[in-house]
């Protein structure tokens, strides 16, 4: 037995697999609506935050004036006091100070000049100043961003009553864990995020199993339902998963009974048909009732064929064709299907064979591939009637598979119809009589025979004519 796989299966991923990882990436990011939602959700945790911060910090310098300034000022003014005995600075208490609180003192004067930490530079505040002095004009922007010169003296800096300055500052050792906190902060990013696409992988997971389920519906499984989360009270993405697993028995229903009428209709023919021409057979020869006897036999003969067609239509469109495989030389069964073809069309003596030498032999089942060649060539023989040149059939190595190609040189069909030849039961325009269109299942039944051996099956313009060309991989 062998199953009916999907043209070129094997090389379906092998272009996207030579893709550079970035072009992958923005294909899998297009394609995929879990990681298009994790994006949005982690884009907008950004955009918050930065308007959070921003937000506060503009909230935050507009409210300085009003609020924080005179509170930071009144600390500064006990954090002097504290730090001076008797009017003078005391190297002790600034020192108590710096202990107890993340800051910096720098004391100046006729008496005193300490720095509780001389091995960090002037604070910012005073470093911008000084630029600012030497650099920079009245409105330049770096002052107006610290407050001005009077602004940070008044703020930060005290006098003594006998003529020290005392300067404060923040120590920058105690933010040294700051780069740790950031990789804290990332870290608890990350995680959310991968918490998020977690959530959103196991929210859109039913998403999976339907489109694993629309794929068997569309190979013609209907054994195994799309399964639903919650069935009691499913969600949206359950209602869709319920409403295509209504819809695909809907389809099984209809495909099973369109399949058992035509079969029991294919059947229920075949008696009427051996009893009419064996009572044909039977009747009188003499020159009278000879042409009648032949043309009834004749007719007798199509309908049979018809018959076989459909039935073979329906085997080969099920799920799985069975094949009776045996290893089949193509050039041989080609001339013995040619052989029987000139018994109804002596023109086919004249079909010109065309055949690669060292064809490789295929695993094949000989009666369907004597199916494909005798529809192909009697196609082709029926569209030749009046063509210069009689058809060809090539046959070339493909690989280590086998190309066949049948080609007509007679009118052929309108490039629109080209897609619809190989469908059932169509006709082209310029063939509508039954002795040159047939009943539209000839070319249905070859496409069915290459796919069932794994195969593809084209139809174009050869101008002029048509040509068909069947690839048959190895097996």
């Amino acid at each position: 037995m062998n199953h009916r796989a999907t043209p070129h299966a094997r090389d379906a991923t092998a272009p996207h697999a030579r893709k550079p990882w970035h072009r992958r990436a923005r294909q899998r990011l297009s394609h995929s609506i879990k990681l298009r939602l994790v994006l949005v959700f982690v884009l907008l945790a950004l955009a918050m935050a930065f308007t959070f911060v921003g937000g506060a910090q503009k909230a935050f310098s507009l409210g300085w004036r009003e609020a924080a300034r005179p509170l930071l000022m009144d600390y500064v003014d006990r954090l002097a006091a504290d730090a001076t005995a008797g009017g003078t600075p005391d190297i002790e208490r600034a020192q108590a100070i710096t202990r107890r609180l993340p800051l910096t003192i720098d004391i100046t004067g006729p008496r005193v000049t300490w720095r509780s930490h001389p091995d960090q530079g002037k604070p910012e505040w005073l470093r911008d100043h000084l630029g600012s002095e030497r650099n920079a004009g009245p409105g330049d922007g770096s002052s107006e961003r610290w407050g001005g010169e009077k602004d940070w003296q008044r703020l930060l800096s005290r006098t003594t009553a006998d003529g020290h300055t005392i300067e404060f500052g923040l120590n920058d050792a105690a933010f040294e864990r700051r780069p740790r906190l950031l990789g804290y902060t990332l870290g608890a990013l990350l995680l959310l995020t991968l918490l998020a696409f977690l959530y959103v992988r196991r929210l859109l997971r039913p998403l999976d199993d339907i489109q694993a389920g629309a794929q068997r519906f569309g190979a013609g499984d209907f054994g195994q339902p799309i399964p639903v989360r919650h069935p009691r009270k499913p969600d949206e993405l359950g209602q869709l998963a319920t409403t295509i697993n209504t819809m695909g028995q809907d389809i099984r229903q209809m495909l099973d009974a369109k399949r058992a009428l035509l079969l029991a209709i294919s059947h229920e023919l075949r008696s009427p048909l051996t009893r009419a021409r064996l009572n044909t057979e039977l009747l009188p020869e003499n020159a009278e009732v000879n042409p009648q006897r032949e043309a009834l036999l004749r007719d007798l003969q199509e309908m049979a064929r018809l018959i076989t067609d459909l039935l073979e239509s329906e085997r080969l469109a099920a799920n799985h064709a069975a094949l009776q495989t045996e290893p089949v030389a193509l050039e041989a069964l080609a001339r013995d299907v040619i052989g029987e073809l000139q018994a109804r069309h002596p023109e086919a003596a004249h079909i010109a064979v065309h055949a690669a030498p060292g064809l490789p032999t295929l695993a094949l089942d000989p009666t369907r591939m004597r199916l494909l060649l005798r529809n192909l060539l009697d196609n082709a023989l029926r569209h030749s009637a009046e063509a210069p040149l009689p058809p060809e059939l090539h046959l070339r190595a493909e690989g280590e598979g086998i190309q066949i190609e049948v080609r007509d040189h007679g009118p052929g069909v309108p490039d629109g119809q080209i897609p619809h030849l190989a469908e059932p039961f169509f006709r082209p325009d310029t063939a509508r009589t039954r002795a040159q269109g047939g009943v539209g299942l000839g070319l249905y039944l070859c496409k069915l025979v290459a796919q069932a051996h794994g195969g593809t099956f084209a139809v174009r313009n050869a101008r002029p004519g048509l040509a068909v060309v069947v690839n048959l991989p190895p097996r």
